[in-house]
């Protein structure tokens, strides 16, 4: 049976006229890692503020291991929080850095000695409690700041881009050893990041912001593949949104023409009526260049605008006479070059309908 960890309850933060977030409802169970994702200025960072008691909301509650936390002053939330500039103590060593928090709740000396040196096995970094920060890779001193977090046994731990400072291969790295981390300890963790590979790589749930709304919030694969708005078909991955109209529902299929461009079936959602205007959104990693169709699929012919060889993927914008479509596909065998014609299959279930105000039609 799942517990719940942290709620948000109609939680609000204004500065003056601009509202930061707005009537946001959120629910996270206890053990479960999940991300909030958007651009810069959405919120993300602001929730996780908010949570920490850097800031305080102007309305709504905000409730950790049951218990309410608005009015509780930060030292007393029990919360890890990690930064992205990790903002470890440069001139304490590695294990007075860890310690610090312990050593403010005033644990003695052998539980500490002990917790410090299990944080740091946690991390996988034994034997450094000597050392200066400066004397650690950045990915070492990331993992020091998680180990300074973890060890005082947090509610939640708040991540808040704590990747953005390391290298793409570092960063990658670090991204499955993070994870791995927190499934063995097992803690609740809430992380902020601008980055959709992140997000979908890291996360058992997702939260999609936008102007300091929540657009969408599940896992990573019902929010690719079902994206809630326009916004987060949009923002997360790469998708095709075509203006279409209904022209005709049978047996819970509709057919839909496209603006300019050709008609495909796709799987009616409930309540769709003929004559209705949409936008269907298509993944382009679901534009399938140059396969077989199935019974029922769409295929559609069309000519190679631009490609892009990407070693063991490909992305093509293919000319459908009107309209332009991406895919974006893994490479077999044959590529395809600017100017080939070539055959595309969409499957129906592959197709989401908005309706015009940018929302998805529930099936």
């Amino acid at each position: 049976m799942s517990q719940v960890a942290v709620q948000l309850k109609n939680v609000t933060l204004a500065y003056g006229a601009f509202v930061a977030i707005k009537n946001v409802n959120l629910t996270i169970e206890k053990g479960s890692f999940v991300t909030l994702l958007g651009p810069s200025g959405c919120g993300k960072t602001t929730i996780l503020r908010s949570i920490a008691g850097l800031v305080d909301p102007t309305s709504g509650e905000i409730i950790v291991a049951g218990r309410r936390i608005n009015d509780i002053p930060i030292h007393k939330r029990n919360i890890g929080l990690v930064f992205q500039n990790y903002a470890l103590f440069p001139h304490k060593s590695i294990y007075d850095n860890i310690a610090f928090g312990l050593k403010y709740r005033g644990v003695d000396k052998d539980t500490i000695a002990a917790k410090v040196k299990r944080a740091l096995d946690m991390v996988r970094l034994p034997g450094v409690e000597k050392k200066l920060p400066s004397e650690m890779s950045g990915g070492q001193q990331q993992r020091i700041a998680l180990a300074r977090a973890i060890v005082i046994e947090p509610d939640v731990l708040l991540l808040d881009e704590p990747l953005s400072a390391l290298d793409a291969n570092l960063r990658e790295e670090m991204r499955t050893e993070l994870k791995l981390i927190q499934r063995e300890v097992g803690i609740t963790t809430i992380f902020v990041t601008h980055d959709q590979e992140e997000a979908l790589a890291m996360s058992d749930q997702i939260v999609v912001m936008n102007h300091g709304v929540v657009e969408q919030v599940g896992p990573p694969e019902e929010v690719y593949r079902a994206p809630a708005t326009r916004f987060v078909a949009s923002f997360l991955g790469q998708s095709n949104l075509l203006s279409a109209r209904v022209v005709a529902i049978e047996s819970g299929m509709a057919r839909i023409a496209i603006d300019q461009g050709p008609e495909l079936r796709v799987t009616a959602p409930k309540g769709l009526q003929a004559g209705e205007q949409v936008t269907a959104v298509i993944r382009a990693q679901r534009v399938k260049v140059g396969a077989t169709a199935q019974p029922g699929d769409n295929e559609l012919s069309g000519r190679v605008r631009t490609s892009s060889y990407l070693g063991g993927t490909a992305t093509y914008f293919i000319d459908l006479g009107g309209v332009t479509l991406q895919a974006n596909n893994t490479i077999d065998d044959k590529v395809f070059h600017d100017g080939d014609p070539v055959t595309m299959v969409i499957a129906p279930q592959d197709c989401v309908l908005l309706d015009n105000e940018g929302r998805r039609i529930a099936a």
